[in-house]
């Protein structure tokens, strides 16, 4: 598994460091540090971490059930809603 934050995009509502606090910590009050390379037993707390990011600024490669880098379809586009 792989992760990846749009530090840009991240807003620093450290959801993911609530959810996950091994993989993601804010360092101060609006720095993240996070490990890219999580255990394998982290596996459940990264996809509720993901899954609450309210920026959507983390990808993860590898996790299945959580938004993983794929593309989300568009509105207006077949397969979209």
């Amino acid at each position: 598994m792989r992760l990846v934050v749009d530090l840009n995009k991240c807003q620093g509502y450290a959801q993911c460091a609530f959810l996950a606090p091994d993989v993601f910590a804010m360092h101060g009050e609006e720095s993240l540090v996070y490990d890219p390379h999580p255990e394998e037993q982290q596996r459940e707390r990264v996809a509720r971490a993901v899954a609450a990011c309210p920026v959507q600024a983390i990808t993860a490669d590898g996790l299945r059930g959580a938004r993983e880098s794929a593309p989300r379809p568009a509105l207006g586009v077949p397969g979209g809603r």
